[in-house]
């Protein structure tokens, strides 16, 4: 086990190494740089533009060189911590970022534990007692819950709230902690702003996830050696836990890898209706200016995402299911 950690750990590098490359030469694609766009917008205002300055900014940002020696600077940057600085905010990336990273990961995680919370019982539920009053309600839901977009259900819920209950949802947390150190009370006010968001963004993924256990799990009770347990006397809880219920939860696990990111990423609209301080607003605004470090930064944080994601998918996978072998080759 320790040797495949390490393996695992050796691919996860070069993984990185590539991944940085592709998102360098994506942001990159597009004609023209940061600074031709905001020529263009100053002719656009009538404004006059320093070709002086211009030059000088593009000297000493880099944008005169090649395509390839950019990369091997940013990326050396990237290594030592520099996220290398933002040209539409006029700051270093990291300050600019702040706490948005970490906002974006601790709503990530929220939504996963959300959507496993609820979806695990249910899809159980659903899958045992079949056809019943229960297995019909749930399923209404959850065809509703794939079927109503995430921003509309933010909008919904920010309208109903306001009239039931006169609260005002936007936000992750009260104004007066904004750009304030992090104390007990504005962790706190971050909780409590997170409930709305992490139910509208984990909507969609508990009704999906839901719809997958039931037929998984429902696949695996049809199966021989299920008949056989009960034909040899083995407790219904028993005989679900033992083997059916284990084997059903490997996509979901193996999804792990590719549900972080998707995550971040379908939130950038609830992130904008709902005014959430989160890197999905920040990196299509990034993506609009052509920012090439603040959008190579955002791109490499989803990167970083799904990597670990698909690491931990592959540990829990190799616990959860003996039949998935660590090594290669036959075993004896």
């Amino acid at each position: 086990m320790l040797s495949y950690l390490i393996r695992r750990i050796l691919i996860m590098v070069p993984t990185l190494v590539v991944t940085s490359f592709i998102i360098f030469a994506i942001i990159q694609a597009p004609p023209g740089d940061y600074l031709e766009t905001y020529i263009a917008e100053l002719q656009s205002r009538g404004e006059a533009v320093d070709q002086a300055r211009i030059d000088l900014l593009r000297s000493e940002y880099g944008l005169d060189r090649p395509f390839v020696e950019q990369y091997a600077v940013w990326a050396w940057k990237l290594i030592q911590g520099d996220m290398g600085y933002s040209f539409e905010y006029q700051a270093p990336v990291t300050e600019v970022v702040g706490d948005r990273l970490w906002l974006t990961f601790i709503i990530s995680l929220a939504t996963i534990l959300f959507t496993w919370i609820v979806a695990f019982p249910i899809g159980v539920y659903t899958a045992v007692r079949q056809y019943s009053i229960g297995d019909y309600v749930a399923t209404t839901i959850g065809f509703l819950g794939l079927a109503v977009p995430n921003f509309l259900l933010a909008l919904i819920m920010m309208h109903f709230l306001n009239i039931w209950f006169d609260v005002e949802i936007g936000g992750l947390m009260d104004s007066a902690y904004v750009d304030q150190p992090w104390t007990g009370e504005k962790i706190f006010s971050v909780l409590t702003h997170m409930i709305v968001p992490v139910i509208v963004i984990g909507t969609a993924g508990t009704a999906s996830m839901i719809r997958r256990l039931r037929a998984n799990l429902l696949d695996e009770l049809s199966k021989q050696y299920v008949v056989t347990g009960r034909a040899k006397g083995l407790s219904p809880l028993k005989l679900l836990i033992k083997y059916p219920l284990r084997i059903s939860l490997n996509p979901f696990i193996a999804d792990i890898g590719s549900y972080l990111p998707s995550l971040v990423s379908s939130a950038a609209v609830v992130s904008i209706v709902m005014n959430l301080p989160t890197t999905g607003p920040m990196l299509i605004e990034a993506l609009r200016s052509q920012d090439m470090y603040l959008a190579g930064s955002f791109l490499m944080f989803l990167s970083l995402l799904t990597i670990i994601g698909v690491f931990i998918s592959d540990l829990a996978l190799a616990l959860l299911d003996p039949r998935i072998r660590l090594e290669g080759g036959a075993t004896k």
